[in-house]
C-alpha cells in the first residue's frame, strides 16, 4: 500500500475557527490514511475479541469428547490469530503514517506562517511558545488524530461484542453494552482539572524554552559581564516552576490511569461472577461461559483506548489553541489584488505616523523610542501580522498603492526590511549571500561598502579547508564565531546585495565603532544612490549622509530637513541625537 510522500506540496487552508474545528480539519485532511485505519483497528480487534469463541467451543469439545471438534476450534483460534496480527501490522503502519502525516501538516503550516510574517512574528508571541508549537505541541496534535481511528475501531467492535453477547445471554449482554460507555464517562469529571493543569504547565514550558533560547543567544555577551549565573539562576527557577506544573498535572493523569484499571477489573468481575452462576446453574455452558468471560476481559482493550482518548483529546485541544493563535496571525485590511508600479520610483508613504520616503533618496528617521522605531521599520515593509480581534492601522503606500493589498511577493520583494538583529545561518558565505538580487550589485561590492574586510580575515582564519577563498569560508550557527560588529556588516552586505528598489535599515551601525561607521555610512550612499532608502538612527556619521532626515515623536513626524538643520532648529531632535534629557517639544508638523 502507498503512501504519501512527505512532506506535503501544499499543507492546505486550516479552519482556524476553534482549536476543534481545526482538529477536525486536520482529520479531514487525511481521509484516507483515517479510514484505512479504522477498518485495519476492526480487523485487529475484531479478531481479538472473537478468539474466546473458538476457545470456548474447544473447551465444550473437550467437554464432550469431540476430538474432531478440538481441531476445528485450534485451526478456527490459529486463523484468527493470524489475521489479527496481520490487522496489527497494517494498523501499526497506517496510525503512525497519520501521526506523521498531522504533525509533519501543522509543522509546516507554522512554518509558511513564519515565512510570511518574517520577523514581525517574534514581536507578537514569544519565540518559546513559537518552538513549543512547532516541537511538543505537533506531536500531541498528531497523537489525537491518529487516535481517532482507533477510537472509531473500538466503538465498533464493542458493539459487535455487546451485540453477540446480547443474542446469547440477554442479561450479560446488556451489561456489557451499558457498562462500557458508563465505564468510559467516569474519567470525565477528571478532564477539566487536568487540562486546565496541563494548560498551565505549556505555558510554563514556554517561558522556560524562550528563556533559554535569549540566554543562549546572549550567551557570550553574558560571559563577558558575568552574568552567566544569574540567568542560570533564573532558567532554575522558571524549571522548577515546570516540573511542579508537570508534577501536578501527573496526579490527575494518576488517577485517570488508576480508573482505566480498576474500574474495567471491577466490571469483568462482576460479569464473570454472573456467568458462573448461570453456567452453575445449568443455564449456559462451560464453553459458553468462557466465551462470555473472554469477550468481556477483551472489552478491557476498548476502555483503555477511550481512556486514552480522553487524555489525548485534553492535551491535543490546548496544544491545538495555542498552534490556533500562531495561524491566526494576519494582516486583515485589504484582500492582496493590487500590484506595484515602478516601486523604485515611488514614495514610500506611512499615514498613521506621516512619514514620507522620496523615491530614490536616502532618508534617515530619528525616534527617541526604540521600540517604535523598530515597529515602524516593521511597518513600511507592508502586512505587519496582527493578533485576532487587533484593529489593525492604515497601510503603507508606495506610489499610492497599499502594500497590504499587495500579494506578499511581490510586496517583499518591492521593500526589504533589513532587522536590527538579523540572524546569519550556519553555512559558507557564498550561501549567505546566494540571496534573490537585481544582479547590479556584485558581492565584492556589497561586503565593500558594509567595510567587512577584516570580517573576511577572520572567517579565512576560522576555515583553514577554505584554500585562502573567503567564499568558501564557513560561518558558524548564528555567526556565533564572529563579533557583533562583524555580524551586522555581513547582514548589511546582505541586504546591499539584495538591491531591492526600498530597502529599509534598522540601526545598521549599532554594533561598530565610530570610524567603521563613518566609512559604512559613506559606502551605504554611494551604493544606494539613486535608489530608495529608508535609515533608522540617531547617529550623526549616518543622519549627515542622509538627503532627508525626519523625526518621529509620539507616533508623528513633527519635522523634517537635513540634519545640520534640525541641529539648529529643532531641540527635541538634537536632544534625541546628542542624548541629552529632552526638553517640551516645540513646532508642529513636517
Amino acid at each position: 500500500m502507498p503512501l504519501k510522500t512527505l512532506p506535503l506540496a501544499d499543507p492546505g487552508s486550516p479552519d482556524l475557527s476553534s482549536p476543534l474545528a481545526f482538529l477536525r480539519w486536520l482529520q479531514r485532511s487525511q481521509r484516507r490514511g483515517q479510514v484505512l485505519a479504522t477498518c485495519w483497528s476492526v480487523l485487529e480487534m475484531g479478531c481479538q475479541a472473537a478468539l474466546p469463541v473458538p476457545l470456548g467451543l474447544g473447551v465444550q469439545a473437550a467437554v464432550d469428547g469431540d476430538a474432531a471438534g478440538i481441531w476445528r476450534a485450534g485451526g478456527l483460534a490459529l486463523a484468527l490469530a493470524a489475521v489479527a496480527a496481520l490487522g496489527t501490522v497494517l494498523l501499526h503502519r497506517q496510525a503512525v503514517w497519520n501521526w506523521i502525516h498531522a504533525a509533519t501538516q501543522v509543522r509546516q503550516l507554522v512554518a509558511r506562517q513564519a515565512s510570511r510574517l518574517g520577523s514581525g512574528l517574534a514581536r507578537r508571541i514569544a519565540t518559546g511558545e513559537i518552538v513549543a508549537v512547532g516541537s511538543g505541541d505537533v506531536e500531541k496534535i498528531g497523537w489525537y488524530v491518529e487516535l481517532v481511528a482507533r477510537v472509531r475501531g473500538a466503538v465498533v467492535v464493542w458493539l459487535a461484542v455487546s451485540g453477540a453477547v446480547l443474542v446469547t445471554e440477554p442479561l450479560l449482554g446488556l451489561a456489557v453494552l451499558l457498562g462500557v460507555p458508563v465505564l468510559a464517562a467516569a474519567v470525565w469529571p477528571l478532564l477539566g482539572p487536568f487540562e486546565r493543569r496541563y494548560s498551565e504547565q505549556r505555558a510554563l514550558g514556554g517561558k522556560a524554552t524562550e528563556l533559554a533560547a535569549d540566554t543562549v543567544a546572549g550567551l557570550r555577551v553574558l560571559r563577558g559581564i558575568g552574568g552567566e549565573e544569574l540567568f542560570l539562576d533564573r532558567y532554575r527557577a522558571a524549571s522548577q516552576k515546570v516540573r511542579a506544573a508537570a508534577v501536578r498535572s501527573a496526579r490527575v493523569w494518576s488517577l485517570m490511569q488508576a480508573q482505566q484499571i480498576l474500574l474495567p477489573g471491577l466490571f469483568v468481575v462482576g460479569v464473570s461472577w454472573y456467568g458462573a452462576h448461570l453456567a452453575a446453574s445449568g443455564r449456559i455452558g462451560v464453553g459458553t461461559l468462557v466465551a462470555v468471560y473472554g469477550a468481556t476481559a477483551f472489552l478491557a482493550a476498548p476502555l483503555r483506548i477511550l481512556g486514552e482518548a480522553a487524555h489525548a483529546w485534553s492535551v491535543a485541544r490546548v496544544s491545538a489553541g495555542r498552534a490556533v493563535r500562531v495561524l491566526s496571525l494576519s494582516r486583515t485590511t485589504a484582500t492582496a489584488e493590487a500590484g506595484l508600479s515602478g516601486p523604485g520610483r515611488s514614495d514610500l508613504y506611512d499615514p498613521a505616523t506621516g512619514l514620507t520616503a522620496r523615491a530614490g533618496e536616502l532618508t534617515a528617521v530619528v525616534c527617541g523610542d526604540p521600540d517604535f522605531a523598530g515597529a515602524l521599520a516593521e511597518r513600511l515593509g507592508g502586512h505587519v501580522p496582527l493578533a485576532e480581534g487587533e484593529e489593525p492601522e492604515p497601510s503603507v503606500r508606495l506610489g499610492g498603492t497599499e502594500l497590504d493589498a499587495v500579494p506578499l511577493a511581490e510586496a517583499r520583494a518591492a521593500v526589504l526590511v533589513h532587522d536590527k538583529e538579523p540572524v546569519l545561518l550556519s553555512g559558507t558565505l557564498a550561501a549567505l549571500l546566494d540571496v534573490p538580487s537585481s544582479g547590479r550589485v556584485a558581492p565584492a561590492e556589497a561586503l565593500a561598502a558594509a567595510r567587512a574586510e577584516d570580517v573576511l580575515d577572520a572567517l579565512m582564519d576560522g576555515s583553514p579547508d577554505c584554500g585562502g577563498d573567503a567564499m568558501r569560508a564557513g560561518i558558524t550557527e548564528r555567526g556565533r564565531s564572529l563579533s557583533g560588529g562583524q555580524r551586522q556588516r555581513l547582514a548589511l552586505a546582505r541586504s546591499l546585495l539584495a538591491d531591492p528598489p526600498v530597502l529599509v535599515l534598522d540601526e545598521p551601525t549599532s554594533a561598530v565603532d565610530a570610524h567603521t561607521e563613518s566609512r559604512i555610512a559613506a559606502g551605504l550612499r554611494k551604493n544606494r544612490e539613486g535608489r530608495t532608502t529608508v535609515v533608522f538612527a540617531t547617529s550623526p556619521l549616518l543622519l549627515d549622509q542622509a538627503d532627508r532626515v525626519v523625526l518621529v515623536q509620539d507616533g508623528r513626524a513633527i519635522a523634517s530637513g537635513r540634519h545640520r538643520e534640525l541641529m539648529h532648529t529643532e531641540p527635541v531632535y538634537r536632544a534625541v541625537v546628542t542624548r541629552d534629557e529632552e526638553p517640551a517639544p516645540v513646532g508642529e508638523g513636517v
